[in-house]
């Protein structure tokens, strides 16, 4: 092998599939690794070897531990590299991919978190888990409901309400299904608690991040939004400006235009829409109260209402939320609002 190689890694649980270009883009190598032999096998290419793998799930792991060898390491969004693939799919062929794609060169690499970033994700992860089961429970129970003709306002606050007052009541529903209902509050009360520690522990890790205090000061962004913003941007360095962060998480407009005729349309939706959908949820309280000030970022607000209405001023306004936190994260800036 020459001194500057690509090696292509499809990473899996148990085999793990390799090939290696030489410097003009030829196969070097192809072979196929058990999940032990990885790093041994690492360790011996060259010291100039550049090793890709798909950014998924143990992407993160291995990039650590090919770092800690003194090697290069990126990780390639899966979509991308598809469009790399030639032949029919096997695991020879995504590896590969892999590594015609690292080469290439115009893929943007998925920056490595550390550690320390994945454990505040999995906080975020879990947490959205428990709301997402908490939304499913009170939909079930307002729809068993529903079949008997008690409505139930949409909303956990409404349900908090409503279900201790018809289990109150004599007479209302049968008593068969007045004990399936106790469990199901029961089951609610405990994941409601679950759902608020894991808010208090996103909380104390937005006071403690000196990055998540700084992203705080911009409008709509409180302490959940900016974790869940900073653990999805790290430091921002593979974003060469604002517009690539909004465009990495789809809230600049989808483009489909032929014959030099430029036709935009709705949003991409790219990117990790957890993420976008808490900055629009900030950005749509930023909006709704807008109204009645007379700053500068208000007055652009309530005239681009006006003009566009009230939802894509929404996703505008998250777009700049989104850039001027990318400015915030890689320039070490606080928000400063701008004077009418």
């Amino acid at each position: 092998m020459t001194e500057h190689t690509t090696v292509g890694i499809d990473l899996a649980k148990s085999v793990f599939y390799v090939v290696v270009l030489g410097a003009h883009g030829q196969v070097a190598q192809r072979k196929k690794l058990r999940r032990n032999q990885v790093l041994r096998f690492v360790s011996q290419l060259p010291a100039q070897s550049v090793i890709a793998m798909e950014a998924c799930s143990s992407a993160h792991h291995w990039g650590r531990e090919i770092q800690a060898l003194g090697y290069t390491a990126r990780l390639l969004p899966p979509q991308h590299v598809k469009g790399y693939l030639r032949g029919q799919k096997n695991d020879y062929n995504d590896a590969l991919a892999i590594a015609e794609t690292c080469r290439h060169g115009a893929v943007r690499a998925v920056v490595i978190k550390s550690a320390e970033q994945q454990d505040a994700q999995a906080v975020i992860r879990i947490r959205q888990q428990l709301s997402g089961q908490r939304t499913a429970l009170i939909n079930q129970v307002r729809g068993l409901l529903a079949e008997r003709g008690i409505i139930v306002s949409q909303g956990v606050g409404a349900f908090r309400r409503r279900v201790p007052e018809l289990l109150a009541q004599e007479s209302v529903l049968s008593p068969r299904f007045k004990a399936l209902l106790t469990r199901q509050y029961e089951q609610f009360l405990w994941l409601d608690r679950e759902l608020g520690w894991y808010t208090e522990q996103l909380k104390q890790q937005a006071k403690a991040d000196e990055t998540c205090r700084r992203l705080q000061t911009l409008p709509g962004m409180g302490p959940i939004v900016s974790t869940v913003v900073q653990g999805w941007m790290g430091d921002g360095q593979q974003f060469r400006r604002g517009r690539d962060a909004a465009a990495a998480l789809g809230l600049v407009p989808r483009q489909h235009s032929t014959g030099g005729k430029s036709r935009l349309l709705g949003i991409t939706k790219r990117g990790d829409s957890y993420v976008r959908s808490q900055v629009v949820h900030g950005a749509r309280a930023v909006v709704k109260h807008a109204a009645g000030k007379d700053d500068s970022l208000s007055r652009w607000i309530n005239r681009l209402v006006a003009r566009r209405g009230h939802n894509k001023a929404v996703v505008a306004l998250a777009n700049k939320l989104v850039r001027m936190a990318w400015v915030i994260v890689t320039r070490n800036e606080n928000y400063c609002p701008q004077p009418v």
